[in-house]
């Protein structure tokens, strides 16, 4: 076996790795070795992949190509294993907050959330009118309390809409399901509440879309699967679905999502490829890809994801709306595939930073699956209106990892960030992330050994219902050893320390989204899928320190590349620090004013007197 011995590779203690700007730690930029395949190559591949006699030996050489053998099998770590990155409570002093009782109902909370909006709206630039608007969540209540439209007419739209982007030549793919009665009877009911008068709150009648990843009545959950469902029948709503319902959203379907999460592009071999609606020849990214195109398109201003991998922020980003990701256990996971019950957390898409702080205030609250005795971290929500008068915001950069993207993102959030500093005098704080692809690396053993773990008993006799690149994943997932598992968790302890420590010198870590914009989709893999672990690795490389230490994180657009395609700046917070984030994400929001271009698929609806109501 001395063939295949290496140098063991000794991490020093975490106390003695400089994290200053002036630190000689090396940044090593991803070393992802493996082509990309679709159509027949993937299924070649995959034959070899679950062959008895070619299988071990190539899962041996790509997990050694990839540097899995040298960053984490043959290495030494002093740090003890981290399993789960729970957080203990600490009150972070946020500026300008509104604490939330968490003996509030969620209309209630909602109602909170309401009052820390700001009283104007924003004006466009030299009074021009952008080619595009979402409609936000007050938009909606606005025009039902004036009557001008009702719930059931924008359902009806909806419903047409939704029927016209699934054909030719759009085949948007938004929606995995969705049941017309079931849409027209809650819109028929909320239509009701506001001829009486009596509206919920201001999220009733507003359409919200959730990701086939969590249960929503009456709807099976299919994980983007073909077979899943069949295995785990969908018997009653989410906690976070019950929320929304609560307050008299409509819940109007399940959208797509790259099956079973095991991917970033959002193609799904069996209900088709969700497409950017910026470009309908790109990706919308994935894994909560049909929930960021759909209200990229301006169907819903709100939808759910769940972020194991950056699932929320990558999409978000790439379709050019604002992705919340919170801190672990913030919001209940009751419901909800547990694929990857240690990274994955519920978030929220939002066409403002606005409409993700009013769903974010809907779906918070006590978790029930806690103890009686644990003490639950406490709420704050931002007061948006007082967003400018935030000072000595300290925003950590690490420039090495900040650049690594292509030329027209680094670009674009260097100058976001630039005038946002400008605008509001926070500081930039140079720092050093030290073994940032190490922490990559240790994430994907532990998603992917989570995942493995969850569909062990089903994957057997469910095997040929996969697609092929969920197939490849579901290999490569089941090659990591118990071994491999804990130094992995013991890679999560040493990295949560170093982020403790720049979160003692800084609010917030700053940085682009993805390292690069939405990609083109090749026609060959729509049937098989696609593995292409390169462009991968350049949509995660940001966002992994959110979901393998629990950190909140939120982004927010900020430009476009040379194409017209979207650009999401990221900020990382403090464990419960979601209301910082959002201060931050609003300052960013309202500062560029970039005018919006979309060819997207939108609502059009007619008001009282023939008047257009929304584009």
């Amino acid at each position: 076996m001395g063939l295949f011995k290496s140098k063991r590779l000794v991490y020093k203690p975490v106390k003695d790795v400089n994290l200053a700007s002036d630190s000689t730690e090396f940044y090593l930029q991803a070393n992802v070795k493996a082509p990309r395949m679709t159509g027949i190559l993937v299924k070649i591949f995959t034959w070899f992949l679950e062959s008895r006699i070619f299988g071990a030996l190539l899962l041996y050489i790509l997990k050694g190509d990839n540097l899995i053998h040298k960053l984490i099998t043959n290495t030494d770590l002093e740090e003890p294993p981290l399993y789960v990155p729970l957080h203990n409570f600490e009150d972070n002093k946020e500026q300008e907050v509104k604490c939330l009782d968490f003996g509030l109902s969620p209309p209630e909370k909602v109602q909170l959330a309401i009052d820390c909006l700001p009283t104007t709206l924003e004006k466009p630039i030299n009074g021009t009118k952008p080619s595009f608007i979402r409609w936000s969540i007050m938009d909606y209540f606005r025009a039902y309390n004036s009557g001008d439209i009702t719930p059931h007419m924008v359902a009806e739209r909806f419903i047409a809409a939704v029927d016209e982007s699934s054909k030719s030549p759009l085949q948007m793919g938004f929606f995995i399901n969705y049941n017309v009665e079931d849409i027209l009877r809650q819109a028929n009911e909320s239509t009701l509440r506001y001829k009486k008068g009596e509206p919920i709150s201001v999220l009733d009648g507003v359409p919200v879309a959730i990701k086939d990843e969590i249960d929503c009545l009456p709807y099976p959950t299919t994980g983007g699967t073909k077979w899943l469902h069949k295995q785990r029948p969908c018997t009653d709503d989410a906690c976070c679905v019950k929320r929304l319902r609560l307050c008299g959203a409509i819940l109007v379907g399940k959208t797509n999502m790259h099956e079973l999460g095991a991917g970033t592009s959002g193609i799904n071999p069996h209900y088709g490829a969700a497409r950017n609606p910026y470009d309908a020849n790109r990706i919308a990214g994935g894994s909560s890809s049909g929930s960021a195109a759909v209200v990229s398109a301006g169907l819903c201003p709100v939808a759910l994801g769940v972020d194991g991998g950056g699932s929320v922020r990558m999409p978000a980003a790439l379709c050019g709306v604002v992705g919340l990701k919170p801190t672990f256990d913030r919001i209940s996971h009751e419901g909800v595939i547990p694929l990857n019950w240690t990274v994955g957390m519920v978030g929220i898409l939002a066409g403002t930073v606005e409409d993700s702080l009013i769903t974010y205030a809907a779906i918070s609250g006590e978790i029930p699956s806690h103890q009686p005795s644990s003490i639950p971290a406490k709420i704050n929500l931002p007061l948006l209106s007082l967003t400018k008068s935030i000072s000595n915001i300290k925003l950590a950069k690490y420039d090495k990892w900040f650049d690594d993207c292509s030329d027209d993102v680094r670009i674009c959030c260097s100058h976001a960030l630039s005038k946002l500093q400008g605008c509001y005098g926070w500081k930039i704080v140079d720092v050093t992330i030290p073994e940032i692809e190490v922490m990559r690396l240790a994430h994907y053993l532990t998603i992917g050994s989570e995942c493995s773990t969850s569909l062990d008993s089903f994957l057997d006799k469910n095997l040929t219902e996969f697609g092929w690149d969920a197939r490849v994943a579901l290999n490569i997932y089941g090659a990591f050893s118990s071994m491999e598992y804990i130094k992995a968790q013991k890679i999560r302890n040493r990295q949560l320390q170093f982020h403790k420590k720049i979160f003692s010198e800084a609010d917030v870590i700053v940085s682009p989204t993805t390292g690069v914009t939405a990609y083109p989709i090749q026609d060959d893999a729509l049937k098989t899928g696609e593995l292409d672990y390169v462009n991968g690795a350049a949509l995660i490389r940001y966002s992994i320190s959110g979901n393998f230490l629990g950190l909140p994180a939120v982004t927010v657009p900020v430009g476009y590349d040379k194409l017209g395609l979207p650009i999401g700046l990221q900020f990382i917070g403090r464990p419960w620090a979601e209301a910082t984030l959002i201060h931050l994400a609003f300052a960013m929001q309202a500062n560029p004013k970039l005018k919006v271009k979309c060819n997207s698929l939108s609502l059009s609806i007619e008001g009282k007197g023939g008047r257009k109501i929304l584009k």
